[in-house]
């Protein structure tokens, strides 16, 4: 079988780094808020080039806490899209507030900047974008628009570690950004985790207090926060693999490359990479028209395979409530096409030629 994501050889390659970090952290038995912790909310928030890191229980914590320490709530609204993981929208709607969605740009499927201004009201609080699959979004026209309506741009870059926009990295770029670290993604944990990044101390401040009861010191709330904690073991897993992210997602783009190549000549449609984005590939998404049979075809063939997202969020059942948004062309399009394939580091070119062999008999041109 071809995997979707080969965990074992990844840890493999790390695995005494990552049994001298787990002995560290046993032997030392301080397994919350600790110098890991500490250390790796330091090195993750250099890397992305911002000022402070705080660590949380999960990608989706973080996208929930940076809605509640804006001050996002009850009759607001935070423009965001439909085409994303749900998480994304749900830290909208946890918070009373109301998701106002955009249609996204049919080639990269990040939100069309074209289309934001006219969604803005005097309800408008933020902005949520997502840099799917690894792509960056056009961050330019949504900074404009910002600072033009005095509104908050809070980066979604779950799917984006080390994803550069116009050479800087992003969820640096806007108000907040929000990294989720569940084992899948480039920079993965074994286990939940997630981080929130801001160049605002201020802002920092308050998250650490969210993120723990709403304390500033030990028993001492001046708000209702949460329980969302990124663990020591967690902590220490990551700053081994951060030391690899790079390297590792240059392997993708290696691969994503030939498979570009591979495919060439069939009717498939494959990712694009715009010239102020640095893609890391977090998924291969491809798309055909005939989708549902190319996914039917690489069961049969033992090959992993995933649609992200075969719903868009505003046509989920969960979401009914929110059905007075304009229909959404592209994002209900694209779903019915899209499917990715498998995609990591330590996939072979073998593997890669037989995924692209399954296809070429069904849409070779």
């Amino acid at each position: 079988m071809i995997l979707f994501v080969d965990f074992k050889k990844g840890y493999e390659k790390i695995k005494e780094e990552i049994q001298e970090a787990l002995e560290r952290v046993l032997e030392r038995q301080w397994f919350i808020f600790g110098e890991e912790l500490e250390y790796f909310e330091k090195e993750f928030s250099d890397y992305i080039g911002a000022k402070f890191g705080i660590g949380v229980n999960s990608g989706s914590d973080a996208l929930l806490l940076a809605v509640l320490a804006n001050d996002i709530g009850r009759g607001d609204e935070v423009i965001t899209v439909s085409h994303t993981m749900t998480s994304t929208v749900d830290a909208i709607a946890r918070c009373g507030a109301t998701p106002i969605f955009v249609d996204i740009e049919e080639d990269t499927y990040n939100i069309d900047t074209s289309k934001i201004e006219e969604k803005i009201t005097n309800k408008t609080k933020a902005i949520m974008l997502v840099h799917l699959y690894g792509n960056s979004a056009n961050m330019d026209p949504i900074m404009e628009i910002s600072e033009k309506n005095k509104i908050i741009v809070i980066e979604d870059a779950c799917q984006a570690h080390g994803t550069e926009y116009k050479g800087k990295k992003v969820g640096g770029i806007g108000d907040i950004g929000c990294f989720s670290f569940y084992p899948s993604k480039n920079l993965g944990a074994y286990g939940d985790a997630g981080m929130l990044i801001t160049d605002n101390e201020e802002l920092a401040i308050k998250l650490k207090q969210f993120r723990n009861y709403g304390q500033r010191k030990r028993y001492y709330h001046d708000f209702i926060g949460i329980n969302s904690r990124l663990d020591e073991l967690q902590a220490a897993i990551l700053r081994v693999k951060l030391k690899y992210l790079d390297n590792w997602n240059k392997k993708r783009r290696e691969h994503a490359q030939k498979y570009n190549q591979l495919l060439e000549k069939t009717d498939i449609i494959t990712p694009i990479e715009k010239e102020y984005s640095k893609h890391i590939y977090h998924l291969y998404v491809i798309r055909s028209k005939k989708r549902d049979y190319l996914k039917e075809s690489f069961d049969k063939n033992e090959i992993q395979n995933y649609i992200h997202y075969p719903i868009p969020v505003h046509l989920s059942k969960a979401y009914s409530n929110y059905t007075k948004t304009n229909r959404l062309p592209i994002t209900e399009k694209i779903c019915n096409e899209i499917l990715s394939l498998p995609m990591h580091p330590w996939i072979s070119e073998e593997e890669l030629i037989k995924i692209s062999d399954v296809i070429k008999k069904i849409l070779v041109r």
